[in-house]
C-alpha cells in the first residue's frame, strides 16, 4: 500500500476526530477474533479507531503494530490507548463508509 500524503493524513484525522473506537482490545492481547473484527470493520467503515488496554506503551506500540501487520492497514494517527487506522475498501459501502458519511468535515 502506497503511504498516505500529509494532505490525507491530515484529512482523516479530521474525520478520525468524532469517532468512538470501534474495536477494544484488553487483556488476551491481539486474538484471531479481534484480528477478524478489525478486518470486518475496516472493510464496513474504511477508517476505524482501537483502542488497546494496558499500561505499558512498548507493549501498545507492539499490539499496534501486530494489528497493521495482520490487517494490512495504516496507522493514521497514534494518540495514547488509541490508534486511528485505514485501509480502503475493495468495494466502498456508501452507508457505512465513515470516509462518505464524514465527508462533508474534509471540506
Amino acid at each position: 500500500m502506497a503511504a498516505l500524503s500529509i494532505h490525507e493524513r491530515k484529512r482523516l484525522r479530521q474525520i478520525g476526530h468524532v469517532l468512538n473506537p470501534v474495536v477494544m482490545i484488553g487483556g488476551q492481547g491481539l486474538t484471531d477474533a479481534v484480528i477478524e473484527e478489525t478486518l470486518r470493520a475496516l472493510n464496513d467503515h474504511e477508517l476505524i479507531k482501537v483502542k488497546i488496554a494496558g499500561e505499558d506503551r512498548e507493549a501498545r506500540t507492539a499490539t499496534i503494530e501486530a494489528i497493521v501487520e495482520a490487517t494490512g492497514a495504516e496507522a493514521v494517527q497514534k494518540i495514547g490507548k488509541i490508534v486511528l487506522l485505514y485501509k480502503k475498501a475493495a468495494k466502498q459501502n456508501q452507508h457505512l463508509s465513515n470516509l462518505v458519511r464524514h465527508a462533508h468535515l474534509a471540506n
